[in-house]
C-alpha cells in the first residue's frame, strides 16, 4: 500500500474523496476457470482538499498508478467508492462521466510518449476542446494562448507549428501540462512528472506545477517513489 504526504490547504472544500477503496483483478486459466485476484490496491481512503497536493509515495508495484487509473476510471472498483465534490462516481452516466474526466488534468510520466507524434501543438491542445464542445474558434485561441502563456512556451507563434519530436524533454513536458490545463480542470493527477527529465529541468517543472495550484486553488494528485 503506497503512503501518503500532505500539504494542508487554506480552505477546506474536499475535492475527492476515497473511501476504502479496492482494485482487484482477476487472474484466469484454462479459459473461464478463475484462479484468484490480484490485489493491486487494498483499502485506501483519504481526502484531497481544494489548493491541496497529495504525494502517493512507494515502491513500483505497491499500487500508486493503479490508484491513479481507478481515480480516473480506467481500472474498475472492486469495493469502496470514490466522491468528487460530494458525487459518488458509481451514480454517474455517460455524460455524467465525461463531465468528470474534463474536471480532472492527466500529466503522464513519458512526456513523449504521451505525445500524439503526427499532431502539431496546435492540434493536441485543440483537440480536448473538440471533445468536449468547445468548438468555437475564437475561444479555442484564446485558450491555447492562455494556457501556452501559462506554462512559459512562448513565443506562442513559434511553437503551435512543431511537433512533439521537434521539442526538448522539458518542452514535451510543458505541453502535456498544457492539454492537462486546456479545459481548466479543479484538479491534476501528477504521474511522476519529472522523473524521465533532466535534473537541471526538474525543479523548473515542480515549480511550474506550485505556481499552477497557487494561481487556480488547484488540487494536485503527486505521485512518486
Amino acid at each position: 500500500m503506497p503512503s501518503l504526504a500532505k500539504t494542508l490547504p487554506q480552505e477546506q472544500k474536499a475535492v475527492l474523496r476515497i473511501e476504502d477503496l479496492h482494485t482487484w483483478f482477476e487472474v484466469r486459466r484454462m479459459g473461464f476457470f478463475k484462479a484468484g485476484d490480484v490485489r493491486a490496491l487494498d483499502g485506501a481512503s483519504f481526502e484531497l482538499y481544494e489548493g491541496e497536493t497529495i504525494s502517493i509515495v512507494g515502491e513500483s508495484g505497491c499500487g500508486k498508478s493503479t490508484l491513479a487509473k481507478t481515480i480516473l476510471g480506467i481500472n474498475h472498483i472492486s469495493k469502496g467508492s470514490i466522491f468528487f465534490e460530494d458525487q459518488d462516481l458509481s451514480t454517474l452516466d455517460k455524460e455524467g462521466w465525461k463531465r468528470y474526466r474534463s474536471s480532472i488534468g492527466y500529466i503522464q510520466q513519458d512526456p513523449y510518449g504521451a505525445l500524439p507524434p503526427f499532431m502539431s501543438v496546435q492540434r493536441i491542445l485543440e483537440e480536448p476542446m473538440k471533445i468536449n464542445g468547445i468548438k468555437d474558434k475564437a475561444e479555442q485561441k484564446k485558450r491555447i494562448r492562455q494556457v501556452l502563456e501559462e506554462v512559459k512556451l512562448a513565443p506562442i507563434e513559434d511553437y503551435l507549428p512543431k511537433f512533439p519530436h521537434m521539442l526538448s524533454g522539458g518542452q514535451q513536458q510543458r505541453l502535456v501540462i498544457a492539454r492537462a490545463m486546456i479545459l481548466d480542470p479543479k484538479m491534476l493527477i501528477a504521474d511522476e512528472p519529472v522523473s524521465m527529465l533532466d535534473a537541471s529541468v526538474r525543479v523548473e517543472i515542480l515549480q511550474l506545477l506550485q505556481a499552477l495550484q497557487r494561481r487556480h486553488n488547484l488540487a494536485i494528485l503527486y505521485i512518486t517513489h
